[in-house]
């Protein structure tokens, strides 16, 4: 599944630019708070008018603090999946329920530098784990690839039935890395302006979707 982050898109043309990833299959988007990581984007309203015109379902990575009070509201619009950071949790099994509660799935979003292991107890209260393979913040950052141990464990995790769960990466995909991401076990993949600074968002679209599902094919079964 292919995820064109919003962060890279116009955004003063942001109803535009939706249509633009109508070949995608979830539109990402980055609701920072300025406070949890040090930078500022959309909130609810904003968030909002999106989802009345984006032609594909909105994945809506909250980084933010206090996201048991926010994250149900992003759910409620009509997001299909809401994910909140396992570092700004104070109890993410009930966060959790409350997305899922108010009408999406609910996802749990690691920092690079947080370990899997510390959250195993509470994974299968979520729907979709987030690996961060950049530190959260900023779009155009390059592929930390050290991450990808943690998407391979959570792989098998998945494969072994331990684990009933999407694994999607952010930051840094793109043509030369998308292999590396599917083949470590990602099956969801937030690309930025690997999408949006293609002259073709369409065919760019497709491409990464072809490299992933070829790196797929060659991991074990």
């Amino acid at each position: 599944m292919i995820a064109p982050s919003l962060l890279s898109a116009d955004f003063a043309r942001l109803a535009d630019e939706t249509a633009r990833i109508a070949d995608a299959d979830w539109l990402h988007v980055d609701v920072m708070d300025a406070h949890f990581v040090p930078n500022l984007t959309l909130g609810r309203p904003v968030v909002e008018a999106i989802a009345r015109v984006s032609p594909v379902p909105l994945d809506c990575h909250l980084m933010i603090e206090d996201p048991e009070r926010w994250a149900p509201g992003y759910a409620e619009l009509g997001a299909r999946n809401v994910t909140v950071h396992a570092e700004a949790c104070t109890d993410p099994p009930a966060v959790a329920r409350d997305i899922r509660a108010a009408g999406a799935l609910a996802g749990l979003a690691l920092k690079p530098g947080t370990p899997l292991e510390a959250y195993l107890d509470v994974l299968p209260d979520f729907d979709t784990l987030l690996v961060m393979t950049v530190e959260p913040g900023f779009g155009g950052q390059a592929f930390m690839a050290k991450v990808l141990p943690k998407v391979r464990e959570a792989r098998r995790l998945v494969d072994s039935g331990h684990l009933a769960l999407f694994l999607e990466v952010d930051g840094g995909i793109n043509a030369d890395t998308i292999e590396q991401a599917a083949d470590a076990g990602a099956d969801v993949f937030v690309a930025g302006s690997a999408v949006y600074g293609a002259a073709d968002p369409a065919a760019a679209i497709a491409a990464l979707r072809a490299r992933a599902r070829t790196a797929t094919g060659r991991r074990p079964a």
